[in-house]
């Protein structure tokens, strides 16, 4: 999926940009496969999409939802799906629209944004932004998650500007830091160009950037790498370390009667703190949070049915994609909940786990059969 996005091998990528500094990738590819002028109209028009899957924004504001949702009628009385009337209006008065999580909502980009999150090892979202002739619908800001911009139809002018702030975390947005960012824009870019058709933009979390539709309606995909951290994996290894804690009667104990100052005190809390840290296995909590970070592939439930219904010794199954398997001693967990396994099937477990189609007969079916009502594996066309 990368090798799509840039003109470089991964090693150099790896190497010398990721995390590090904006890249600009003439004739990338061809995206069309991926989205399209149709795809946006569709989506708008015949989808029943509600909020928040679009917003619409104007000269750097986010415009009300009500503005452009209503009921949709007789059998689907929601109030907040897309109202295309309402929609187009904004659109023809110069508005973006921007549809969110289409890894949700159009198949193809759901493919490959899951293939992509896969070799990235960072969960990662599509975008797209639906921008009028000369207009933009954002101010000069940065990102908190690293993005991959792919210019999908008409011509965007970009003016991208180096961090106030390098690598921002979840919780440091542009807006804490609006003064710093509107006089850094001010300055030299250091990249003004104006994206075609095929072109890419990798831009790392905290690069300030703004884009502004050229000649033609614009669409450009946004795909928000939501990166790991160091200080995430610090969170992980510290909420570690204070469930051990729980267990030793000291850290419960109550602190001294009419105590002010806790200074007496912090000494032996740091000791034992110091000493949980570093026996503390943070590994658990991480792949959990990775687990609840994304989605298996789509499971259709009249074609599981139908496997477990058929299921025989030739029935070919393979592992479900995108469920961050990982077997825990005889417990194996996944996106779509865990399972305890007798250790006579671990073997066998751990084949099926290849992700490659193996037959029911040669894994066991009663294994399988637990996996398909399970949702972890899947049956494979014959």
């Amino acid at each position: 999926m990368l090798n799509r996005l840039i003109d470089m091998g991964r090693d150099d990528f790896a190497r010398d940009v990721w995390a590090r500094t904006a890249l600009h990738t003439r004739r990338a590819d061809d995206f069309s496969d991926l989205f399209s002028a149709d795809a946006v109209d569709e989506l708008v028009s015949r989808r029943g999409l509600r909020t928040p899957f679009l917003r619409v924004a104007k000269d750097g504001t986010t415009l009300p939802d009500a503005s452009f949702t209503s009921s949709a009628g007789v059998g689907a009385t929601i109030s907040d799906q897309l109202d295309d009337t309402a929609v187009w209006r904004a659109f023809r008065d110069g508005a973006t629209l921007v549809l969110q999580a289409l890894q949700r909502t159009w198949e193809p980009l759901g493919d490959f944004v899951a293939g992509l999150g896969a070799e990235l090892g960072h969960p990662v979202q599509a975008n797209a932004y639906v921008t009028p002739p000369q207009n933009r619908g954002f101010d000069d800001h940065y990102d908190v998650h690293d993005v991959f911009v792919l210019q999908i139809h008409g011509t965007k002018r970009w003016l991208i500007h180096e961090p106030v702030h390098p690598d921002p975390l979840r919780d440091q947005p542009w807006t804490d830091r609006r003064s710093a960012v509107a006089e850094a824009a001010k300055g030299e870019p250091r990249i003004d160009t104006v994206l075609e058709p095929g072109d890419t933009l990798y831009l790392p979390r905290g690069w300030l950037h703004s884009a502004q539709a050229q000649g033609a309606v614009s669409i450009h995909l946004t795909l928000g790498i939501h990166n790991w951290t160091r200080y995430a994996l610090a969170e992980q290894l510290t909420r570690s370390a204070l469930a051990m804690l729980r267990d030793d009667p000291r850290m419960r104990a109550t602190l001294p009667l009419g105590v002010e100052e806790p200074g007496d005190e912090l000494g032996l809390v740091r000791d034992l703190l110091v000493a949980a840290v570093e026996k503390a296995d943070p590994a658990p909590l991480f792949h959990r949070a990775r687990r609840g970070q994304g989605r298996p592939a789509p499971l259709g439930p009249l074609v599981q049915f139908a496997a477990v219904d058929g299921l025989g010794p030739d029935s070919a199954v393979r592992l479900r994609e995108g469920l961050e398997a990982r077997l825990e001693g005889l417990r194996l967990r996944t996106r779509v909940g865990w399972l305890d396994f007798p250790e006579s099937d671990l073997a066998s477990l751990t084949r099926v786990l290849d992700g490659e189609a193996h037959r029911a007969g040669d894994v066991g079916v009663g294994l399988v059969e637990r996996l398909l009502r399970a949702g972890v594996v899947v049956p494979v066309a014959s």
